[in-house]
């Protein structure tokens, strides 16, 4: 819990720093000027950069996912058990979705719907 201004304005530096970096970590890491001669060491280094790249899109987004799942799931068991079984009910329902018909938007879109409507129902 923040006690003071100072805290206060240590986590706002704290928070803007690392939002500056992961909008800057791109620009960082692939912007590297192209003298136009190519060498084995540019073209090792380019392979590289292009196995890196492969690897965050094939990991990160699955990873993202479960964090979001596992927050989502064990901030609403934290309230009560139903608000849980809700969250679980919905999340069970996107997911059969989601291998049903492969499509993130009918997927999120439905998981959405089916939670709000046993929000207000159950």
């Amino acid at each position: 819990m923040i006690t003071s201004v100072h805290e206060a304005l240590l986590l706002a530096l704290a928070m803007g720093a690392v939002i500056l970096f992961c909008r800057a970590f791109p620009f960082l890491f692939f912007g590297g000027k192209d003298s136009g001669v190519h060498s084995e060491e540019a073209d090792a280094k380019s392979l590289r950069k292009a196995a890196f790249l492969t690897f965050v899109e094939k990991t990160v987004p699955p990873a993202a996912m479960t964090v979001l799942a596992f927050n989502a799931l064990g901030g609403a068991f934290r309230y009560t058990p139903e608000a849980g079984l809700l969250v679980l009910a919905a999340s069970v329902f996107t997911a059969l979705v989601h291998i049903w018909k492969r499509n993130p938007l009918i997927s999120i879109f439905g998981g959405t719907a089916v939670y709000m409507i046993l929000l207000r129902v159950v």
